[in-house]
């Protein structure tokens, strides 16, 4: 069976993983596997982490010293289920069905298996797992195990572990290795009922509880670094035993102490596991009533969709001490990272359709802010805050500075993220307590590296997106992204920041934005990458086996960046996001970038198919549409076992709504200009626009839904909408 070979258990240990923001629990088998079995065995909390010390051969002024990495916790997943002396195990006996599913709607992962054992004894066992958006701290495992033709013992095992290898251990730069050592066990403690482990990191110190109880009595044993539990049941044919493993995961980080464990654990248990599961359904229900994407008549694609919306909520920390990491909570790739993905590729979508959850993930950037300014003084900076382009805690962890340092793009990133939300919203108190304080510090920085020559200004040595392209000048998306950031700043100074601004640093921003120099080449009619990135020669795509891709793996860095060639959208990105020029330009660009660009990326195939929904290249968006929805569920860049791609998941919604469907955020408000795939039949989506809930479905016709009256544009024409009103609309094929 496929799903049981190595390699589809690695993949499916990602895209099974259960999580909810807080907790990720891989995929794996509660019951293990055979020797021999490579598997990436895991449990996340989201922002918990230890330190290491960051060593270079030859390092120098400002390189970050201490690194920050995800940790493996404490684990609860295991279970061994015995009859009549035969351990289940999908790898032994007989599989006679198996049946494995994530249900988006009631959020929990499902295993159905049909099982003879080596004595010919036949079960069915369902494992139902849960991580809880109620409860964020709980996660459930939930078995019944149904005899058809045997009748006797049951004996269940059911373990919490403190044994914990390490994760990740590779050369592959978008994975790294991991630095951390196993979490040290403090105490080990069990009643009758009740199993607790307390363990902390080697470095940090900061601890980490697991506390684990049953729904049947049974009994319990604690060893050095892990504690058994064991329950003995009779079973009779056609009988079914349920077992419930509840467990709540704590930490330092988010938790005053280390006893409200064993209060949440024991509010789940009063509750049990059919409770549970309905507050988790209800949960998602309203989740999908906001946000819920449809395509006609392509089932299988809108689930395809619709689990990349799923696996946004799954990743998103909400308590502003954690954010979105790269992986989500499906991995430890990326050392579990948090990255200016967020604020591109996933604030879009809670902007839209959760803004309550967009500010939490939000705030987080504010919470780190202090440390942003340290690291503006460490770089040489005199004011202002540089946002880590690799972090957990605040920290830069990017070792190699000429692509992590060196993006300062990511504060105009992050400051888009904020202006985003705000015009969506209007949410002026979010502006006053902490929204405009940020923007300025990380516009401040702008006036630092940044100087004016021949009457411009400039911004030197400083790399953009495009990470096969580094330090470099006026990269142009972090130019134009900067001019925006500035405007912005000042326009809302006036409102919001009389008690955090001066007038000279505002009149500063204001000059600088009026004369940010933007490259341009007339000839081609496109905005250049960098001032010499047209003097570069054009990469041999020709004479480039495939098995050199992705680049960054087998040639030096210094052999990319002399080439003109992308690995991912640059220029085209910001004219995405910022929509501020000719369709001529973005059509040229777009034609100019795309054949230079490997999408080695998975941020890029999104961002072209946008664009080609953009400049009215139906063929071309659908295309990039397709490697979009599908990279991770059908393992397109062959590193999913690492945990999934959380910014392509976010880009796969936003190819829906931004790209045919056109929307985007300005001052004067929401703008369609939609367009239909020639392969569908029709599509809609939701978003949430000043307490309205808008609906809007695309077939030959384009409908608009309200609950309340709101104003929309739409191809530029300015129309009211009541209740339901139908469009004319420009981007039929």
């Amino acid at each position: 069976m496929k799903q049981l070979e190595n390699a589809a258990l690695l993949v499916n240990e990602s895209l099974f993983a259960t999580a909810n923001g807080y907790i990720g629990v891989r995929g794996n088998f509660e019951e293990g596997y055979p020797n021999g079995y490579d598997t990436k065995h895991g449990t996340y909390l989201n922002g918990f982490y230890d330190t290491h010390v960051i060593k270079y051969s030859e390092s120098a002024f400002g390189f970050p010293e201490i690194g920050e990495t995800i940790v493996n916790v404490l684990d609860g997943q295991k279970i061994l289920i015995h009859i009549d002396g035969d351990i289940f195990s999908v790898f032994e006996g007989q599989v006679l069905s198996f049946d494995r599913k994530l249900d988006l709607d009631k959020g929990y992962s499902y295993r159905k298996i049909h099982w003879k054992s080596p004595k010919g004894h036949e079960v069915v066992l369902e494992f139902s797992r849960m991580t809880s958006f109620v409860t964020r701290e709980l996660f459930v495992i939930d078995l019944e195990v149904e005899s058809l033709n045997y009748e006797g013992d049951i004996k269940i095992e059911s373990f919490i572990d403190g044994r914990i290898k390490k994760s990740q251990d590779t050369d592959d730069p978008r994975v790294a290795t991991e630095h951390i050592k196993p979490l040290v066990i403090k105490n080990i403690d069990h009643d009758h009922k009740h199993m607790t482990i307390k363990a902390q990191t080697e470095h940090s110190k900061s601890w980490v509880s697991l506390d684990c109880s049953h729904n049947l009595a049974g009994e319990i044993q604690a060893l050095n670094d892990y504690i058994r539990y064991q329950t003995n049941q009779q079973i009779s044919k056609g009988e079914t035993i349920r077992f419930s493993k509840f467990m709540i995961y704590t930490d330092g980080h988010k938790h005053d102490n280390q006893q409200v464990g064993s209060t949440l654990l024991q509010e789940a248990l009063d509750k049990g596991c059919d409770k549970l599961f309905a507050e988790q359904s209800a949960y998602l229900s309203d989740f999908w009533s906001r946000c819920a994407v449809d395509i006609m008549d392509e089932k299988d694609l809108t689930y395809a969709v619709r689990y990349s919306q799923y696996q946004l909520l799954a990743a998103a920390g909400i308590d502003g001490v954690s954010q979105v990491a790269a992986k989500g909570l499906t991995g430890a790739g990326y050392e579990g990272h948090y990255f200016w993905d967020t604020e591109i590729y996933v604030i879009p979508f809670f902007t839209l359709t959760n803004p309550e959850l967009a500010k939490s993930i939000l705030k987080y950037r504010y919470n780190i802010l202090e440390a942003s300014k340290e690291r503006s003084l460490q770089l040489g900076h005199t004011r202002g805050a540089k946002i880590p382009w690799r972090t957990i805690a605040g920290r830069e962890c990017s070792s190699y500075f000429p692509a992590g340092t060196a993006q300062y793009h990511i504060n105009a990133d992050v400051a888009f993220g904020y202006i985003q939300y705000y015009l969506m919203t209007e949410d002026k108190d979010m502006m006053k307590s902490f929204g405009f304080e940020l923007l300025y510090e990380t516009a401040l920085l702008w006036l630092e590296v940044g100087h004016f020559s021949n009457g411009e200004f400039c911004i030197d040595a400083v790399t953009g997106p495009d990470e096969y392209t580094a330090v470099v000048n006026n990269n142009y998306y972090t130019n134009s992204m900067a001019k925006y950031h500035l405007e912005w700043t000042v326009k809302l100074y006036e409102e919001f920041g009389q008690a955090i601004a001066d007038d000279k640093s505002i009149d500063e921003m204001k000059n600088a934005a009026n004369l940010m120099r933007l490259p341009y080449d007339a000839t081609l009619n496109i905005h250049m990458q960098d001032d010499d990135f047209l003097n570069k020669k054009v990469w041999d795509f020709d004479n480039t086996p495939k098995d050199k891709y992705p680049l960054l793996l087998n040639y030096h860095p210094l052999t990319i960046y002399r080439h003109q060639v992308l690995k991912q959208a640059d220029t085209v990105l910001s004219h995405f996001l910022l929509d501020n020029v000719s369709d001529e330009i973005m059509m040229d660009s777009y034609n100019y970038y795309e054949p230079l660009t490997t999408h080695d990326s998975s941020l890029s195939p999104c961002v072209y198919g946008m664009m080609a929904s953009r400049i009215n290249r139906p063929d071309r968006a659908y295309d990039f549409f397709k490697k979009t929805v599908y990279l991770d569920l059908e393992d397109l860049h062959s590193n999913t076992k690492d945990g999934i791609h959380i910014a392509n998941a976010g880009g796969t919604y936003m190819t829906i709504v931004y790209g045919f469907g056109g929307l985007r955020i300005k001052e004067d408000g929401i703008h369609l200009k939609p367009t239909k795939p020639h392969e569908w039949k029709g599509y809609s989506f939701s978003f949430v626009y000043k307490d309205a809930l808008v609906k809007v479905q695309v077939t030959d016709k384009l409908i608009i839904s309200t609950n309340q009256p709101i104003t929309l544009i739409v191809d530029n024409r300015t129309i009211h909408v009541n209740d339901q009103l139908e469009v004319e609309y420009n981007g039929k094929h």
